[in-house]
């Protein structure tokens, strides 16, 4: 064991964090004292970030109006996600796949406007961006599972109608909303999966050694 390694117990929270996050739908209402939502994102803050650019931008809603606003874009996709989906269309539309209207905090996760100006780590791989905004997001959520608290991630929305509402600038573009606050209870397991809409795959199946396709 590395003499850097936190304590068995520390480290016991930490791998419970992970195992335990949940995409959350479900919201009792409540509120987000102050000092947890600053801690809360001061988590969500200290992501890795290719080149250092920290890409993310949160936006919280505080007003009715706007999460109104919010929740009828989401359903207009959904809608139009459904339609997509074919014959699986009635089977989406039963699902539950956002709590804008009864988490306590709603905010807007976007990536910033004047991007390409950053070229460290993305001259190739320009989406890195994307991926240092979705680790943020992770410790947003896994932070929030350790203070008890919901988080779920809704992305269907067009982001370019979300941009506008919420007046982004040029280049700029809105990549998740985000449902936070108490719920009655954590998921057993993952609400697709519990809802037999999709069933996770074991990591044997993902993981291969040397070139695609071959294990160990």
């Amino acid at each position: 064991m590395s003499e850097q390694a936190f304590s068995p117990a520390e480290r016991a929270a930490v791998y419970r964090a992970i195992a335990e996050r949940r995409d959350m739908r479900h919201f009792s209402g409540g509120s987000v004292a102050p000092e947890l939502l600053a801690r809360l994102l001061e988590a969500a803050h200290q992501a890795p970030s290719v080149g250092l650019m920290q890409p993310w931008r949160f936006v919280r809603i505080t007003s009715a109006e706007l999460r109104a606003a919010i929740h009828s874009l989401v359903e207009e996709e959904r809608v139009r996600t459904a339609e997509a989906l074919g014959e699986r269309g009635d089977e989406f539309m039963r699902l539950k796949v956002e709590g804008i209207r009864d988490c306590a905090e709603l905010l807007v996760v976007a990536l910033m406007d004047d991007r390409e100006r950053h070229v460290f780590g993305r001259r190739t791989l320009p989406e890195m961006d994307l991926a240092s905004l979705a680790c943020a997001i992770q410790n947003l959520w896994l932070a929030a599972r350790a203070e008890g608290l919901g988080l779920g991630w809704v992305s269907l929305f067009d982001p370019r109608a979300l941009g506008e509402l919420l007046g982004l600038p040029a280049g700029a573009k809105a990549q998740a909303v985000l449902c936070l606050g108490p719920v009655s209870a954590f998921y057993a397991e993952p609400m697709l999966q519990r809802d037999g809409w999709a069933t996770p795959r074991p990591l044997r199946e993902l993981l291969f050694e040397n070139r695609w396709g071959e294990t160990q």
